[in-house]
């Protein structure tokens, strides 16, 4: 299909919606999702009208310009305004292709972040706890807020494993590129020799699912309770508050030990539940989509080392698009963070643009 086909389906849907609704022949719950489907599309039409009428416009100049007959002024004036546009269509054609990309329906949701510290011990414990504190700081300076699910602090300080939920607008697209092995390379303060030592944490972001998404079977659930504890041991209350539920036809088993509420921690397990079971659906569906997904910038993959925070240098390195910046500093507090951010997702809808042009025919 020709690039000129797409945005022409794109518009004749647009209308073809209107005019089904407009109709009043629709039941509701049909309407419910016209409208949505309608909504999702106008912004994208109105970036191709722009687009279309930059085309008119441009032929239209290039033919005032090009015509004997008329005034020499008019001329000059048409020729003046046709190589200003001529300079603005790559950047307008552009924004339309960035408009006409399929969205990723899970990037206006919620996220559950799970962080474990991976090899280096006490260190990458550490090391896990200052990525959560990363992350609740950026999470604050765009206006979302932190809930933790589930957290284990190691004796030194910092997590063996914590698990959070994020919410607010567009935390998934924000943040699922985050997901992988993060590295780090310094000094422990239990090292007395100086020397670097490295180690790492697993970062895991899942899209918080709804209960339409996934259907869970109580009859699937193994849920058990006990006493919540705290770092080395301590009783943190006296009660089986703390609970853990096993999905048994997957073997998902997921705990909760932050409330003094049983119910409360159930709740809160049952919603990472959902986001798990959800993400392993997305995963199966993307896996069949496309089997080079590994290659893409959101592979989502665990067992990828994705990014390395060498603190003797100040240096923070993404692999996967080889971007280096010299700014741990602030990028350890989330003040940095963006800019990391916005060059993967840049990434992501440059990969995916030369996809959909592969595809034009």
């Amino acid at each position: 299909m020709s690039w000129t086909d797409r945005l022409d389906r794109v518009l004749a849907r647009h209308q073809e919606l209107s005019d089904t609704m407009a109709s009043g022949q629709v039941e509701s719950d049909d309407f419910t999702k016209l409208s949505k489907e309608f909504a999702e599309l106008s912004p994208i039409v109105e970036k191709v009208n722009e687009f279309k009428a930059a085309q008119q416009e441009f032929a239209d100049l290039e033919e005032m310009m090009n015509d004997p007959d008329a005034d020499a002024d008019m001329r000059d004036m048409a020729s003046e305004e046709f190589y200003a546009l001529k300079e603005r269509m790559p950047e307008l054609e552009k924004e339309t292709q960035l408009a006409m990309l399929p969205q990723d329906e899970a990037d206006s949701r919620n996220a559950i972040i799970e962080i474990r510290a991976g090899t280096g011990g006490d260190e990458a414990a550490l090391f896990a706890g200052d990525l959560f504190r990363m992350y609740q700081r950026y999470a604050a300076q765009q206006g979302w807020r932190v809930e933790i699910i589930e957290e284990s602090e190691s004796e030194v300080g910092g997590y063996s494993q914590v698990v959070a939920s994020i919410s607010g607008n567009d935390v998934f697209k924000r943040l699922k590129f985050e997901s992988g092995v993060h590295r780090v390379q310094r000094v422990p303060v239990t090292e007395s020799g100086g020397r670097i030592h490295t180690s790492a944490a697993t970062v895991a972001v899942l899209p918080e699912a709804e209960e339409v998404d996934i259907e869970v079977n109580e009859g699937d659930l193994r849920i058990d309770t006990y006493r919540a504890q705290g770092a080395g041991g301590q009783h943190v209350n006296t009660t089986d508050s703390a609970v853990r539920i096993t999905h048994l036809p997957t073997g998902v088993v997921v705990q909760c030990q932050d409330e003094k509420s049983q119910h409360k921690n159930k709740a809160k397990a049952m919603k990472v539940l959902r986001a798990r079971l959800y993400e392993f659906e997305r995963e199966r569906i993307a896996s069949e989509r496309a089997e080079d997904r590994k290659s893409q910038v959101g592979s989502g993959d665990r067992s990828e080392r994705i990014r390395t925070y060498n603190f003797p240098q100040g240096r923070v390195t993404d692999h996967r698009i080889n971007l280096t910046l010299y700014k741990l500093d602030k990028i350890i507090v989330g003040e940095g963070l963006d800019e990391i951010i916005d060059a993967l997702i840049l990434e992501d809808q440059m990969q995916r643009l030369a996809a959909m042009a592969e595809g034009v025919h």
